[in-house]
């Protein structure tokens, strides 16, 4: 989920938005000698909308500090960009309230005017270079969506996340469960936590939700298994802006490995974005006749909404292999499906609800489970995956705002 930060030439782009006209002679006369970077200056003060600035390698900011909307337009971009591209302030006042105000929106650097060439080259060099050097590996983000409910999707996201989170190289800390069901979810109550993301704290100002705050808000399991829940409010159809919801998950997707997404089953106007910046994208359906016509339409809505950016599979839950089993046999399920079946999932009702009401792992209550062994399979398999790489979710919620009308 990296940031392109060179252009297709492969020179790298400076992008300086200028507060006033004066500032942008001493800014090319500073870069003129780098021919290896390419610079944009902007003359319009900083956007209000800060959409495709991140495919910057720096930027540049000339602030007037003593203008509150200027500073909080600095902070509204710096929300936005979370990181991913390094800002260099330079203001033409500092003080106490204004150091507080960077730091709080935790700019790579900063200058105050007057400012030489010298030492505008060198406060940018260092703040790409560390930014360079600090940049994460990018996430593997698995999502699984319910075709209808009651399909045990749920319980496949947490078995998915504790295998990812056992097969990781790094730490037992390196994988992350996100429950985006804010009515109905129930991860933190199968695992026996308390949910701790407070919606109602970042509704109101999305740009306060930053690493630390993030850190705060996690649940973790005895496992080691990091949980983003929210305490389910099942009367209340609770919608959020699609900004609160991407921000989220980009904050999980620098501080993780890989990120397990437990999807709700209705559509809201961050659905999209969060299918977009999935790597692995599995429908979860029951062996049901009703059940397989469900997740058929919900891989064809996708690929009409979406077209060939999402490759979803399909994943039958639940399903009974004996010889004498009643019900759909494997090849009507292929035929029903047809490429987008991905596998089934067998039927251990008595394993499944016993690790649920103790809030444990199935593979606590029964070691190698058939459950757990076929779900590896599943989830470990290269698969017909998207050709190109997961985008932010950022990114995918420009590309949703160019193709299709959300919401």
């Amino acid at each position: 989920m990296n940031i392109r930060s060179t252009n297709p030439e492969g020179r790298r782009r400076i992008l300086a938005l200028a507060d006033s006209l004066d500032f942008e002679q001493p800014v090319r006369a500073a870069f003129d000698t780098h021919r290896d970077l390419d610079l944009e200056v902007v003359n319009a003060g900083l956007p209000s909308d800060p959409t495709g600035l991140d495919d910057a390698s720096l930027i540049l900011v000339e602030l007037d500090a003593g203008r509150p909307d200027r500073v909080a337009a600095l902070q509204q971009l710096a929300a936005r960009l979370a990181g991913r591209v390094p800002i260099v302030v330079v203001t033409n006042v500092f003080n106490e309230i204004v150091a507080r105000q960077l730091l709080q929106s935790r700019i790579a650097d900063f200058l105050t005017k007057p400012v030489t060439p010298d030492d505008l080259v060198r406060s940018c060099a260092r703040a790409s270079q560390a930014t360079m050097a600090s940049r994460p590996a990018e996430a593997q983000i698995c999502t699984f969506l319910p075709a209808a409910g009651g399909v045990g999707v749920t319980t496949l996201s947490i078995q998915a996340a504790l295998l990812l989170m056992r097969a990781g190289s790094r730490n037992a800390s390196a994988t992350c469960l996100v429950d985006l069901d804010f009515q109905h979810g129930a991860c933190a109550d199968y695992l026996d936590l308390e949910p701790r993301l407070d919606l109602s704290e970042i509704e109101p100002r999305p740009e306060r939700l930053d690493h630390q705050l993030l850190e705060v808000m996690l649940s973790h399991h005895s496992s080691g298994l990091a949980v983003i829940a929210a305490p389910h409010r099942p009367a209340e159809m609770r919608t959020f802006d699609a900004d609160i919801v991407t921000r989220l998950l980009d904050l999980v997707a620098t501080k993780f490995d890989h990120v397990v997404i437990d999807m709700p089953r209705t559509w809201f106007s961050w659905t999209d974005n969060v299918l977009l910046g999935s790597n692995k994208l599995f429908i979860v359906t029951e062996t049901t006749v009703p059940g397989l016509r469900h997740a058929r339409h919900l891989v064809d809505a996708i690929a009409e909404r979406l077209s060939d950016a999402v490759q979803p599979r399909v994943i039958v839950n639940r399903f009974d292999q004996g010889w004498f089993a009643a019900g759909l046999r494997r090849a009507d399920i292929k035929q029903a499906l047809g490429d987008a079946f991905a596998g089934t999932i067998p039927n251990d009702y008595q394993l499944v609800r016993e690790a649920i009401d103790r809030g444990v792992p199935l593979e606590e209550v029964k070691s190698r489970n058939a459950i757990m062994v076929d779900l590896k399979k599943l989830i470990t398999e290269p698969g017909p995956v998207r050709a190109s790489k997961a985008q932010t979710f950022g990114e995918a919620d420009r590309d949703v705002r160019g193709r299709v009308r959300v919401g």
